[in-house]
């Protein structure tokens, strides 16, 4: 018998946008449904990435440039899809990451620094996959960096970067989703959790089904 095929989706948006809550809970309602669900994180996933991840999200706002930044989440983004994220598609799990690229290509390649040539070209030669669905979690910024800054996780660091840095990134976000219409899907996250859930359940069955 064959494996069914996988699926790779990712869960995108500004900080404190909901979009963790979100990938977790789609993974549950897919498990209920019975299929098998890989959910990881980026940066994170594998143990060489989780270790990375902490040089990002930990510490002073200007602990690293923007340059810096793209070779660390990449050297992360490759060991997570070496270790995790193709073995899980290869034998047809549905794979939820909590960021992947298009994170790289607006925190660094546009609101952070005007390096979206160089976060292509480093993802062509070292990555070479994209999700199947992106689901990005649209949030007012103010809203979304009150929320994130309440968790108190020690993880801070771009949210210190202020609200202006979240409001580029709200627009970076946008303007990714209308270059990618078929890939990428502005979810109203401003709604309910449970109503947000219930519109991204109801996307990907269909997607499954189809």
């Amino acid at each position: 018998m064959s494996l069914p095929a996988g699926l790779f989706i990712s869960f995108e948006g500004i900080d404190g946008s909901g979009k963790s809550t979100q990938a977790r809970a789609l993974a549950e309602s897919l498990r209920g449904a019975g299929r098998e669900v890989v959910l990881t994180r980026e940066p994170g996933g594998s143990d060489g990435a989780e270790a990375i991840r902490r040089l990002l999200v930990e510490g002073d706002p200007d602990r690293w440039s923007a340059e810096t930044e793209i070779l660390l989440f990449n050297a992360a983004r490759r060991d997570h899809v070496e270790k995790t994220v193709r073995p899980a598609l290869a034998r047809g799990a549905v794979v939820i990451t909590d960021r992947f690229a298009d994170s790289t290509r607006v925190y660094q390649g546009v609101a952070r620094a005007s390096l979206r040539g160089l976060v292509d070209q480093l993802h062509d030669l070292v990555i070479g996959i994209e999700p199947d669905m992106t689901f990005v979690i649209d949030m007012d910024p103010e809203v979304a960096l009150a929320r994130g800054l309440a968790r108190g996780s020690g993880e801070d660091r771009f949210e210190e970067l202020g609200l202006g840095f979240q409001e580029a990134l709200r627009a970076g976000f946008f303007d990714l989703a209308l270059s990618c219409p078929d890939r990428i899907q502005m979810i109203d996250g401003a709604r309910a959790a449970e109503d947000v859930a219930r519109d991204v359940a109801q996307r990907v069955r269909a997607r499954l089904d189809g």
